[in-house]
């Protein structure tokens, strides 16, 4: 009994020292990184405007808002179209099939800039889609729907033949093989790759600046217009996507955690 207590009580000291030698390596690394920057700026003679860019703190807090709600919606969408082109790829109809690979074909060979322009110019226009946050969320969802079709669809092909035959032998039904052996193994494995993805996915929502959608971006080039205190913009900048894209990480690590089963 005071054997396994003793264990407990070191497996805690464990605990406690590891996540005080994490402190203090994340406290040292800020530390090296102000004292860079401050040398940095003094041999550039540099001179800070804070209060400059602070009178325009609205203009930021309204792009980092609307960098959030455009991201918000393009990544449901994209999950929606991966989903459905991830199964059409494997579909036995032809049509789903082969429209599949067009989509992800032409999604992902072409760059997301001249996807911007032709659909908010061309066939935004044709559609009558006049709204620029509207085209600005279906663009994005369409770019990053491509690249979650293809991180399903290899999730979904490196379940191995052999469990699908074991369950189609116990009598499942395709949809309970999916629901119950399928699926919780592909949640697993394309949690990291989807994580990724995401977070790609709110840092380009960035280049929808060049169709006048007031992002973050968008509001950063237009205070750095006015108060031209270029360092102090992009400071602000960095960290706002910085803490829009590192609790994503987070959340994929405890997700990941969540789904990691015994093989």
């Amino acid at each position: 009994m005071n054997t396994i207590k003793h264990l407990f009580i070191k497996s805690d000291k464990d605990k406690q020292i590891s996540q005080v030698a994490q402190i203090f390596n994340w406290s040292l690394l800020i530390f090296i990184l102000i004292i860079c920057s401050v040398l940095a700026f003094n041999k550039l003679g540099y001179t800070t405007r804070w209060h400059t860019v602070y009178q325009y703190r609205y203009k930021f807090w309204i792009g980092f808002k609307m960098t959030i709600i455009i991201s918000f919606f393009a990544l449901f969408l994209s999950l929606l179209l991966g989903g459905f082109f991830a199964f059409a790829k494997n579909s036995k109809i032809i049509l789903l099939n082969k429209l599949s690979i067009f989509y992800v074909g032409i999604i992902r060979g072409t760059p997301f800039l001249v996807q911007i322009f032709m659909g908010f110019y061309v066939i935004g226009t044709a559609l009558n889609i006049t709204n620029r946050y509207v085209a600005g969320v279906l663009i994005l969802a369409i770019f990053s729907g491509a690249y979650v079709t293809e991180i399903i669809r290899a999730g979904i092909e490196s379940i191995e033949t052999k469990q699908l035959e074991a369950a189609k032998s116990l009598g499942f039904t395709k949809w309970q093989t999916y629901r119950y052996i399928v699926m919780p193994q592909v949640i697993k494995r394309i949690i990291p790759p989807l994580a990724g993805q995401f977070i790609s996915l709110v840092k380009d929502s960035s280049l929808l600046s060049i169709i006048a959608v007031n992002e973050f971006t968008k509001n950063y080039q237009e205070v750095d217009s006015i108060t031209f205190a270029m360092v102090e913009n992009l400071v602000i900048l960095a960290i706002g996507y910085l803490i829009l894209t590192i609790p994503m990480s987070q959340i994929a690590k405890i997700l990941e955690r969540k789904f990691n089963y015994e093989t």
